[in-house]
C-alpha cells in the first residue's frame, strides 16, 4: 500500500510541477520518499525534487538531491545535468564541468550538453585567468613595496591596494596563499612607518572573520611583537595595531559573526590558550616603562572591551577571574601613578581614568561575595604594602590608588578608606611642603569626603591644614580642591561662585526700545562688565578646567543629600553646561569623571537643573565614546535625560544636541536601541525628520538610521497605515547630502532586513525609481554606495521587481559603475554594482559578454 501511495504522490508532484507550483511539487516528492524503498522510484523522486530545487533557486538542496539519484544510478543523465546546473549556480565550476562532461560522453549528439560544456570551459579559463592575474597583482604589490628604489607614489598606491585586497575575503585568501604573511613580515622588518602601517592594516583585514588565518598570523607575527608595535609613541600606529589585535580576538573568540561567501569554516585547535596569552601580554604592557601613554591606553581599551562579560546572563566569567588573579596589581599600579614623580610611567590624560573604569568593570563582573572579598583583599594588600615611613613616594602611590578606586567601584573604595592609616596618611600628606603631596592628598580627600562620616573625620582632623594650604599655595589646582573639602556647608557658596565665574546664570533678553526709554527717563541702566564678554568667560573656563574643577564638581555631586540641596544641584548643572560648551574641552571633562557626575543631576533636582544637566550630558554624549564617558550600566541612565530634551518646549539647540547624543548611543548596541525605543523616543525622532530646519532634520534622520537596526522599529515600518517608509524614501531625494546619506543608510538597512519593505518601497511614492537612480549616480561615494545596496536588495527580493529595474535606466547605471577600475576609495561602490549585475545574470535577464 505504501509503494502505491508513493507512486500516486509522485504523479501528483508531476502535475504540480507542470502547473509551475514547485513548492507543492517538492512537498509531494518529499512525502513519497518517506513511503518507498524501491531504488528506481527513489532515484526518480530525488531527480524530480532536484528539478524543483533549480526552479526555486534552492541550489544546495538541488545538488544534494541530484547526488542521491546519481548514487543509485551513476548513469542517470538527467540527475547529472541537474547537478551540473546547481553546481554552476553555486560557483563550483570545475565540479559542474565534470558532470556535463559525463553527460556529453553518454549523449555526444546532445547540442545542449555541448553548449554547456563550451560555456563552462570558457568560464573556468576566465576564472583561472583572473585568479592568475590576482596572484600576479599580489606579487607585484610586494615587489614595489620591498624595492627601496620604487617611487613614493607607486609605493603608496601599492600599499593602499594591498589594504583593500586584504579586506575582501577572496583577496585576503590570495595574499595568504601566495606567501603573503612572510612578505608582510618583511614589510614590518623595514621599520618604515608607512610600510609597517600598511602591513598592519592588511593583516587586520586578513584576520577579520577567519579563525584559521587569525591563528596563523598571531603565531607568525608573535604576540610580543604585536604588543611592541602597539607600544610606540605614534598614535596612528598604536590605534592600527589595536584594531589588528581586536580583529584577532574577535575571530578567535567567535565574536566576529560576519558571513563570507564561499568560505568553509576552518577547523582549528582550541583558541583559549591564545586568548589567555594575549590577555597576559596586555597586562604586562600596563606596567612596562617601554610602553608609551598611547600604547597603555590601547591595552586598557582592549582589556575593557574583551575581558568582562558583555551580558551578565552568561555564566562564565573566567576571563575576569584570570585578570583579577594575574593582573589586578598591575592595573592598581597604573591607577596609582602620580605624574609629577620621576618613577611615573608614560601616561596620557585618559590613562588613569581608563584604569579606574577597568577596575569598576571587573568588580561589577564578579558573581558572588567570595569573589568580591578576594578582589578586596588584593587591593588591601597592595595599598598597605605601599605604606613606608621612609619613602614618601610610595605613600603617595598608595593614596592615589585609593583615590582611583573611589572613581571606579565606589563601595569598594569606601571599604578601603577604613583601612588603618589611610585617612591619617591623607591628612598627613596635606602637611607636606611638596605641592605634589598636597595635590594627591587633597584629591583623595575630595573623593573620601562624599560620605558624611568621612567628612566629619576630615573636618575634625584636617580643616586647619587645608586652610593653611589654601593660604600658602600658589597652585590653583590645590586651591580649588581645598575650598571644596574644607567645609561641608560651603557647597552652595562654591557653586554660586562657579556660576558667576562661568556666567552660566540666565540672562534676560535686553529689548533696545526699553533701554532707550529707561535712559530717557534717567533710570539706571545696568551695563555689561567688560570681563563678562565671551572671550574673558572662555579664559576663565580654561583656567577652571586646568585647575581641576571637574574633580571638585564630581565630589560635590557625591555629597550627602543633607549637604547637597536641589538648588545647589541646579547651580552645579549650570556650571557643567558652561564647561561643556567647547567640544575640545569635553574629553578633559570625561577623563576627570564629569560624564558620570552629570547623571544624578539630570535625574534629580529642580526642573531647570535637570534640563541643564541633560543638555550637558547631550553635549558629551554627542562627541564622546559612551564606553569611556559612561562606563558600565550607567550608559543606560543617560537615555532618559536625552529623550526628555526632544520635547517641543525645549529650544532648537537642545533638540539638536540630544539627537546627536542619541545617534551616538544608538550606534553602540542593540540593548541601547531597545532602551531608546522603550523610552518612547521614536515618535519624537520622526517628528524632527519633518522639521524645516536642515540640521534638526539631518540629526533626526541619522538617529533613525541607527534605530532601524532594532527589530521593534522595523516592525513599525512593516505595519500598514503609516507613512514612515514614504518619509524615508522622500528624504533620500533631498538636496542636502547629509540628509540623503542618513536616509539612504536607513533605507538600505530596512530593505536588507525585510523583502516586504522592498516591495512596499515601490508603492509609497511614484518617484521611488527616480530617487533610486539619483542615489546610484551620486557624487558622494557614501551616498552612492548606499543607493547601490538598496538596488541590490530590491533585485534580490523579487524576480518581477528585478525585471522592472533591469528594464529601466538603472541597468545602464550599474553597468557604467561596475566597469570602473576599483581603487581604495571606490572599491565598495564598484563591488556592489558588480554584485547587482551578477544577480541580474542569475535571473537570466542579462548575459555575460566574452
Amino acid at each position: 500500500m505504501a509503494e502505491v501511495e508513493a507512486v500516486q504522490l509522485k504523479e501528483e508532484g508531476n502535475r504540480h510541477f507542470q502547473l509551475q507550483d514547485y513548492k507543492a511539487a517538492t512537498k509531494s516528492y518529499s512525502q513519497a520518499l518517506k513511503l518507498t524503498k524501491d531504488k528506481a522510484l527513489l532515484a526518480t523522486l530525488y531527480r524530480n525534487r532536484a528539478a524543483c530545487g533549480l526552479k526555486t533557486e534552492s541550489y544546495v538542496q538541488a545538488a544534494s538531491d541530484a547526488s542521491r539519484a546519481i548514487d543509485i544510478n551513476s548513469s542517470d543523465i538527467k540527475a547529472l545535468y541537474r547537478r551540473c546546473q546547481a553546481l554552476e549556480h553555486l560557483g563550483k565550476l570545475d565540479q559542474a564541468f565534470k558532470d556535463v562532461q559525463r553527460c556529453a560522453t553518454l549523449e555526444p549528439r546532445n547540442q545542449n550538453f555541448q553548449e554547456t560544456l563550451r560555456r563552462l570551459n570558457t568560464s573556468i579559463q576566465e576564472k583561472l585567468r583572473v585568479q592568475f592575474s590576482t596572484d600576479l597583482r599580489v606579487q607585484k604589490m610586494f615587489e614595489i613595496l620591498l624595492d627601496e628604489n620604487s617611487e613614493a607614489d607607486k609605493r603608496e598606491k601599492a600599499a593602499n591596494n594591498l589594504i583593500v585586497l586584504g579586506r575582501e575575503e577572496a583577496g585576503a585568501e590570495k595574499i595568504f596563499q601566495n606567501n603573503g604573511v612572510a612578505l608582510l613580515l618583511q614589510l614590518l622588518d623595514t621599520k618604515k612607518p608607512e610600510l609597517v602601517l600598511a602591513a598592519v592594516r592588511t593583516l587586520s583585514g586578513m584576520c577579520s572573520g577567519h579563525r584559521a588565518r587569525a591563528t596563523v598570523i598571531l603565531h607568525a607575527v608573535r604576540i610580543d611583537r604585536i604588543c611592541s608595535l602597539m607600544a610606540v609613541e605614534n598614535e596612528e600606529m598604536s590605534l592600527a595595531v589595536c584594531n589588528l589585535l581586536q580583529a584577532i580576538i574577535d575571530s578567535l573568540s567567535g565574536e566576529d559573526k560576519r558571513e563570507h561567501r564561499g568560505k568553509e569554516e576552518a577547523l582549528v585547535l582550541d583558541t583559549k590558550k591564545d586568548l589567555k596569552q594575549i590577555t597576559s601580554h596586555l597586562l604586562d604592557m600596563l606596567v612596562s616603562k617601554k610602553v608609551s601613554g598611547q600604547g597603555r591606553d590601547q591595552a586598557l581599551n582592549l582589556l575593557n572591551k574583551n575581558v568582562p562579560r558583555k551580558d551578565l546572563a552568561i555564566h562564565d566569567n573566567s576571563r575576569t577571574i584570570y585578570v583579577v588573579d594575574n593582573g589586578l596589581r598591575k592595573i592598581l599600579k597604573v591607577v596609582g601613578q602620580v605624574p609629577d614623580l620621576p618613577s611615573c610611567l608614560p601616561l596620557t590624560d585618559n590613562t588613569c581614568m581608563l584604569a579606574s573604569i577597568l577596575i569598576n568593570k571587573l568588580y561589577d563582573d564578579l558573581r558572588c561575595d567570595p569573589e568580591r572579598d578576594h578582589f578586596r583583599k588584593i587591593c588591601e594588600e597592595y595599598i598597605t604594602g605601599k605604606f613606608d615611613p621612609q619613602d614618601m613616594d610610595k605613600n603617595l602611590n598608595a593614596i592615589q590608588t585609593v583615590s582611583g578606586i573611589l572613581q571606579g567601584p565606589f563601595d569598594l573604595g569606601n571599604q578601603l578608606l577604613g583601612l588603618k592609616g589611610v585617612m591619617e596618611m591623607m591628612v598627613a600628606l596635606c602637611g607636606s611642603e611638596r605641592e605634589t603631596d598636597q595635590l594627591v592628598a587633597v584629591e583623595a580627600l575630595i573623593h573620601a569626603s562624599t560620605k558624611l562620616s568621612r567628612a566629619t573625620f576630615i573636618i575634625t582632623n584636617g580643616v586647619s591644614l587645608l586652610k593653611q594650604i589654601y593660604k600658602t599655595t600658589k597652585n590653583e589646582k590645590i586651591k580649588i580642591r581645598t575650598l571644596v573639602t574644607s567645609d561641608k556647608t560651603i557647597l552652595y557658596s562654591v557653586a554660586t561662585t562657579l556660576v558667576n565665574c562661568t556666567n552660566s546664570y540666565d540672562v534676560k533678553e535686553v529689548i533696545p526700545e526699553l533701554v532707550q526709554l529707561a535712559k530717557f527717563s534717567k533710570q539706571h541702566v545696568p551695563e555689561e562688565h567688560p570681563k563678562d564678554k565671551k572671550d574673558f568667560i572662555d579664559l576663565r573656563v580654561k583656567r577652571l578646567l586646568k585647575a581641576g574643577v571637574i574633580s571638585a564638581l564630581a565630589c560635590m555631586v557625591k555629597a550627602d543629600s543633607a549637604i547637597l540641596t536641589d538648588q545647589t544641584k541646579e547651580l552645579l548643572a549650570r556650571v557643567f553646561l558652561a564647561l561643556c560648551d567647547n567640544p575640545k574641552d569635553r574629553g578633559t571633562i570625561v577623563a576627570q569623571g564629569g560624564g558620570k557626575a552629570l547623571i544624578p543631576l539630570a535625574l534629580e533636582g529642580t526642573d531647570v537643573g535637570k534640563v541643564k544637566a541633560a543638555h550637558a550630558l547631550a553635549k558629551i554624549a554627542a562627541v564622546s565614546n559612551p564606553d569611556i564617558a559612561f562606563p558600565g550600566e550607567r550608559v543606560y541612565e543617560v537615555v532618559r535625560p536625552l529623550v526628555s530634551l526632544l520635547d517641543t518646549q525645549r529650544d532648537g539647540l537642545q533638540n539638536y544636541e540630544a539627537l546627536l547624543g542619541l545617534t551616538n548611543l544608538s550606534g553602540r548596541s542593540d540593548k541601547l536601541r531597545q532602551k531608546i525605543f522603550k523610552e518612547r523616543a521614536l515618535p519624537d525622532i520622526e517628528n524632527y525628520m519633518f522639521e524645516n530646519h536642515d540640521q534638526l532634520r539631518q540629526a533626526a534622520t541619522e538617529c533613525m538610521c541607527n534605530m532601524v537596526l532594532h527589530k521593534e522599529v522595523q516592525e513599525r515600518f512593516l505595519a500598514d497605515g503609516n507613512d514612515r517608509l514614504k518619509l524615508v524614501v522622500l528624504l533620500c531625494g533631498e538636496d542636502d547630502d547629509k540628509v540623503q546619506n542618513a536616509a539612504a543608510g536607513a533605507l538600505a538597512m530596512l530593505t536588507a532586513a525585510h523583502k516586504k519593505l522592498c516591495l512596499k518601497m515601490t508603492q509609497v511614492t511614484t518617484q521611488w525609481l527616480e530617487i533610486l537612480q539619483r542615489l546610484c549616480l551620486h557624487d558622494q561615494l557614501s551616498v552612492q554606495h548606499r543607493g547601490l545596496v538598496i538596488a541590490y536588495n530590491l533585485l534580490a527580493a523579487d524576480a518581477e521587481l528585478a525585471k522592472k529595474l533591469v528594464e529601466s535606466e538603472l541597468l545602464e547605471i550599474l553597468t557604467v559603475v561596475g566597469k570602473q577600475e576599483p581603487d581604495e576609495k571606490k572599491a565598495e561602490v564598484v563591488q556592489t554594482a558588480r554584485e547587482c549585475l551578477i544577480k541580474c545574470m542569475d535571473y537570466g535577464f542579462i548575459k555575460p559578454v566574452s
